[in-house]
């Protein structure tokens, strides 16, 4: 039987077709994008995946592809933005999957903000402004919201749309600026949270929830507000893990999530955690290769079993103590200096002398364009380092990453040699 996965993160494939293998299975890609999977597809084993170009973005082709497929039994999803028409294509073929309508919910960070509000879960409030009535939004932003505040697009994904505002005289520029920006939602503010960024990766059945573990989050400085780097498992005093577990089974429940991975990004502020946005899959970039390593055993099994229709294995294993446990993970992202055309790296080469099992895991290949430094269009890679903890990792992860750096040619005028 056939397991399909429309289109998909771009590191963990391997490890998903492992799983669908083990579940005696065969995964097939439908993607309009096969060069984002370049990584993965060039030490792919063989005969492992079949891959099926296809328009991701038209429907009436996926569904072709779809019926096509020899005895699907169902349809994996593991993108925000293909995550409402996965839901919807699985509802129509009678396939096991979530509701499109929470699916739609998710997807939509000012209705989560509204029903976290209305929940009693969150106390922090955001209201959604037309950037194209700058004069209205300003004075809308400071009357409900007040400064420092975040305005971002309400769809949007890898830190792309995102402004801190911290003074009346930026607020305009904001403004002005997201009016010019192509958003895939709306324009949503709410107050800047001051704290370390954190991202609890949970997993859920029929709503029971588990928290996995719990990921540092490194960002840039304004105005980039890029994610640098993230190490996994935080070690947390144990009073501090069950508070935030119960914590999060009680946002996910406000938000209507009950089943599959969750990505909950918080901030842990001086009032305690606050939500900054739910990812209703596995935590992007190297995330789920960090749980697979940290929890030693392959996640993505849990991915298959819930696209099948049944209760993960994972939920119900029991806490490895610490003398099983993997090691901690932790990476950082190369991100290029500026736009422009990316050529190769210098400092791969001496990637072996370092401590941690330092390896490279390019995202672009010399040849392709880096339209925007600013977010993480701009990664051309990213580092990983393993250590008996997420500090010591992520000290390790950094220290390499350092000595890597993109080496770029302005675009203009040169032709990709790809």
């Amino acid at each position: 039987m056939t397991i399909a996965s429309v289109e998909s993160l771009s590191f963990g494939l391997i490890r998903t077709a492992e799983a669908a293998r083990a579940a005696g299975h065969r995964l097939a890609l439908l993607t309009g994008h096969r060069e984002v999977y370049r990584h993965e597809l060039a030490t792919m084993p063989p005969g492992l995946l079949d891959v099926i170009d296809v328009d991701t973005t038209d429907t009436c082709a996926v569904r072709r592809v779809l019926n096509r497929l020899p005895r699907l039994a169902g349809i994996v999803n593991t993108t925000d933005t293909w995550g409402t028409s996965v839901a919807t294509l699985a509802a129509e073929f009678v396939l096991p999957g979530p509701d499109p309508d929470a699916v739609r919910l998710l997807r939509d960070k000012a209705r989560v903000r509204e029903a976290l509000h209305r929940a009693g879960v969150s106390a922090r409030t955001a209201v959604v402004v037309d950037p194209r009535s700058p004069e209205e939004a300003a004075e809308r932003i400071t009357a409900s919201i007040g400064l420092p505040a975040v305005l971002k697009d309400s769809a949007g994904t890898s830190s792309r749309g995102v402004w801190i505002v911290r003074t009346p005289e930026a607020l305009r520029p904001a403004l002005n600026e997201a009016a010019r920006a192509t958003l895939k939602g709306r324009l949503l503010a709410e107050p800047f949270l001051s704290g370390p960024l954190y991202s609890a990766e949970t997993l859920s059945w029929q709503g029971e929830t588990r928290l996995l573990g719990v990921a540092s989050r490194l960002t840039s400085r304004s105005p980039a507000v890029r994610e640098e780097g993230a190490a996994f498992p935080v070690a947390l005093p144990p009073a501090d893990r069950d508070g935030l577990e119960q914590w999060v089974r009680r946002v996910l429940a406000a938000a209507g999530h009950d089943q599959g991975f969750a990505h909950v990004e918080f901030v842990l502020t001086a009032e305690g955690p606050e939500l900054v946005e739910i990812n209703r899959r596995i935590g992007g970039a190297l995330i789920g290769e960090a749980l697979c390593r940290a929890l030693r055993v392959n996640v993505y099994e849990a991915l298959v079993d819930i696209t099948l229709g049944r209760r993960p294995a994972l939920l119900d294993a029991p806490r490895p103590p610490a003398d099983l446990r993997g090691p901690a993970v932790a990476f950082v992202l190369v991100y290029a200096d500026e736009p422009g055309l990316l050529l190769d790296w210098s400092g791969l080469d001496g990637l072996d002398a370092f401590p941690g099992t330092v390896e490279w895991y390019p995202v672009r290949v010399p040849g392709d364009p880096v339209p925007a430094v600013t977010d993480q269009r701009g990664c051309t890679g990213m580092i990983l380092a393993e250590a008996p903890t997420a500090e010591l990792a992520g000290h390790r992860a950094w220290a390499a990453a350092t000595t890597v750096q993109a080496v770029m040619a302005p675009a203009e005028g040169l032709v990709p040699v790809r």
